[in-house]
């Protein structure tokens, strides 16, 4: 459906190396070159900045490659609508989680996969910028991020859940025996919280700024696993969504304490490129996050 030399051209925007292209691909080197001078003669343009090693797309490079991954989104969307008229959902859904969503996010796949028993899920940890980027070149089906992350252009987003934050800490510390704590006061414990390129993290700063609190992240870990490994340890404590704990549980020796002045939540949903028609693979998985969104308690 898409010629063999623009799916080689992807592939080269996308490992920025030619052996490496070449390898996932898999054809030789010298194959793999060929076909992107073919593809250079038949358009009549430079697609590619060459040196002694690989230094980029030309502009016109990178709008080809632009138009290329349109054009393979296009021919997978109609292999998909062909295959589910004949067999239902088959293939890979590929889904970009950021990390504070992976423990929810299991609702979701395995409702779709109860429907869809012949499509293969992946499920990867990414930033949010990653998972926009990744959903922009084709890469990822959709993504789970903080709905307040996907208002661009070009995309849709349906809220599923509102997550409420709690400061995790010590059960024996300072914090014992109480209902709630400020957001001030939890400035003041030594913190482990996600690295600054993740979301969450973002959101959390941006809350201490809008106290006048002056936290520092005392450890930084892109991994919400690290996170209540570190915290159980008993040095430190962290700023987490209740849902983590609500699906994996609070650490032994460990306490959830709320978080206030101020109080807040924030939506969390699922991002797709704005197409229409969509692809099955994202219809059928933007109709389970809707049903999904319908089960989880509203905010007050």
């Amino acid at each position: 459906m898409i010629s063999r030399k623009y799916l080689y051209l992807i592939a080269l925007a996308r490992e920025k190396h030619f052996g490496r292209a070449a390898a996932a691909c898999h054809v030789s080197p010298s194959t793999f070159s060929a076909a992107i001078r073919d593809l250079e003669t038949e358009l009549g343009i430079a697609v590619v900045e060459r040196g002694k090693q690989f230094a980029g797309l030309t502009p016109e490079g990178r709008s080809v490659v632009e138009y290329a991954q349109r054009m393979a989104a296009s021919a997978e969307g109609l292999k998909q609508e062909l295959a589910s008229l004949r067999d239902g959902l088959t293939g890979r859904l590929r889904l970009g989680v950021i990390p504070t969503a992976l423990t929810v996010v299991a609702a979701l796949t395995s409702s779709f996969a109860r429907r869809h028993a012949h499509v293969t899920a992946e499920v990867l940890s990414l930033a949010t910028d990653e998972i926009l980027a990744r959903l922009r070149r084709f890469e990822l089906d959709a993504g789970i991020v903080y709905v307040e992350s996907a208002q661009a252009a070009g995309l849709d987003i349906v809220p599923i859940w509102h997550e409420r934050h709690v400061l995790l800490t010590g059960a024996s510390g300072r914090f014992a025996g109480r209902d709630s704590v400020s957001w001030a006061e939890a400035a003041t414990a030594p913190l482990a919280l996600l690295t600054p390129d993740m979301q969450n993290r973002k959101t959390i700063d941006a809350v201490f700024a809008k106290v006048g609190a002056d936290a520092t992240a005392m450890l930084e870990t892109n991994s919400i696993i690290s996170i209540l490994a570190h915290v159980a340890s008993g040095h430190w404590s962290s700023i987490v969504p209740r849902a983590v704990l609500e699906q994996v549980g609070t650490p032994p020796g460990v306490i959830a304490i709320e978080l206030v002045e101020p109080a807040v939540d924030w939506a969390t949903g699922l991002v797709t490129l704005a197409r229409d028609p969509q692809p099955p693979m994202v219809a059928a998985l933007v109709a389970e996050a809707r049903a999904l969104a319908e089960t989880f308690e509203k905010p007050a």
